[in-house]
């Protein structure tokens, strides 16, 4: 059986994420292993370096660097970069579309007023913080 101290990492995904990752081989041609690698290449590319020193902790206080404040602690392990590709304001929330990873995005639904503080556009890169206690899900 793999071991995590000889570098193999396993994980459960739905069967609508196996379906993504088996069309992602067919038409690039290349093995799970080879994929999933250049995605985690990718989104080490694109870290901050204050988290990139901080990969493989335990904690999950990470802290964020900004350049115009100072660092902040946050006590949410899911913290990913992202980039506004879409936003949709209504009269009082926005819809936020994200990419988080080459075809994989994620929508976040924030207070119109909160989009135009963060000066929220097109191609802004921004972080997505991610605490949820609970998740819903339901099916037809």
């Amino acid at each position: 059986m793999p071991k995590k101290e000889q570098g193999w990492i396993t994980f459960q995904s739905s069967a609508e994420e196996r379906q993504i990752l088996e069309q992602v081989c067919q038409q690039s041609q290349r093995s799970k292993t080879e994929v999933l690698r250049e995605l985690i290449r990718q989104m080490g590319r694109s870290l901050p370096p204050s988290r990139t020193e901080l990969a493989g902790e335990p904690t999950a206080d990470l802290p964020i660097r900004s350049p115009k404040r100072q660092t902040v602690t946050l006590s949410a392990r899911n913290i990913l970069n992202a980039e506004v590709v879409q936003m949709v304001k209504g009269t009082v929330n926005a819809e936020v579309t994200l990419a988080i990873a080459p075809g994989v995005e994620l929508v976040a639904t924030i207070t119109r007023t909160s989009a135009e503080g963060l000066g929220l556009v097109r191609g802004k890169k921004v972080f997505a913080v991610i605490k949820s206690n609970s998740i819903i899900l339901a099916t037809d």
